[in-house]
């Protein structure tokens, strides 16, 4: 199988390492700096205590056609237009091209759905990764891709599935928006939280005062999202939050590396469901609003 994964960040590598092991992957980098170090040198993955070289294609965005039987879209939210504007511009796609993006929060299903002349799929990452450098990954908490289909046929993605592994499994969801609140309940608690307060993601439970916060905001969560089961969706959180205790959230490294955050697709969602329910949601407001202002005394967004 061939594939293409668009974006050389901790994701794209992540991806880039291990569907290699079974399948043809090209990596599209947003440098060409980066696309040629990874040519040059090869890719390598941390694993605990043991790192792993392997060597894929690698090409800068621009030359990226949509030639590959699956594309992965690893970008962050906020970069996802230039992608989305080059698929709609691609006239010789093949037949039954499929699409499938790996963003955090649900800010990225509008446009998406808009997208009905292809297979689209979108997935929920729940691997631990950084980036620590333009050709290696460290991958320090194992965990589970989950895929589910938004627009297309589900039966194109059988073969890809098949290229997960015990230590990088890949499974299918029947419902996408249940699997994506799941993952935003996730990213709205631990995320904005650690970033603010610039902690790992363990000390939120941890901390009795940071524990607190943690659970005012799930109050305000479960009303907006409308919960089915919040004991068991505040009990995965909570797990999430011991499992990588050592962990330090995307938007915590962003903020520290004065890049811009995806809090739009993960509070931002959360404040417009609030705002069409006619609901207030004024920790979750607060939270929004101290990392904009964080991201905007740094100069990221």
């Amino acid at each position: 199988m061939n594939i293409g994964i668009i974006g050389g960040g901790s994701i794209g590598l992540l991806f880039s390492y291990y569907l290699s092991q079974s399948a043809n992957v090209t990596l599209y980098t947003r440098t060409a700096e980066q696309a040629k170090k990874i040519n040059e040198e090869g890719l390598y993955c941390y694993q605990r205590e043991r790192v792993i070289h392997t060597r894929i294609a690698a090409k800068p965005f621009e030359f990226w056609k949509g030639q590959e039987e699956i594309t992965l879209v690893t970008v962050k939210q906020y970069q996802l237009a230039q992608v989305l504007e080059n698929i709609a511009n691609q006239s010789n796609h093949k037949s039954n091209s499929c699409y499938l993006f790996l963003q955090n929060g649900m800010g990225h299903i509008r446009p998406l759905k808009k997208l009905t002349s292809y297979n689209i799929f979108v997935g929920s990452v729940e691997h631990g990764a950084y980036r620590n450098g333009e050709n290696s990954v460290v991958h320090n908490g194992n965990g589970v891709t989950r895929i589910a289909l938004l627009n297309g046929d589900k039966a194109l993605l059988d073969d890809f599935i098949t290229l997960g592994s015990d230590s990088f499994p890949i499974v299918i969801e029947d419902n996408y928006d249940d699997m994506l609140i799941k993952k935003l309940i996730v990213n709205s608690m631990i995320n904005p939280l650690t970033a603010i307060l610039k902690v790992p993601n363990g000390a939120l439970i941890k901390n009795e005062s940071f524990y607190t916060i943690l659970m005012n905001v799930f109050k305000e969560l479960k009303l907006i999202l409308n919960l089915e089961n919040p004991d068991d969706d505040f009990a995965h959180v909570l797990a999430i939050c011991e499992k990588t205790a050592n962990n330090r959230s995307s938007m915590l490294k962003d903020l520290d590396q004065n890049q811009e955050t995806e809090i739009d697709a993960i509070l931002g969602y959360v404040l417009e469901e609030a705002e069409l329910k006619g609901m207030k949601a004024p920790l979750i407001n607060m939270l929004y609003l101290l990392i904009k202002g964080i991201s905007n005394q740094k100069g990221a967004e």
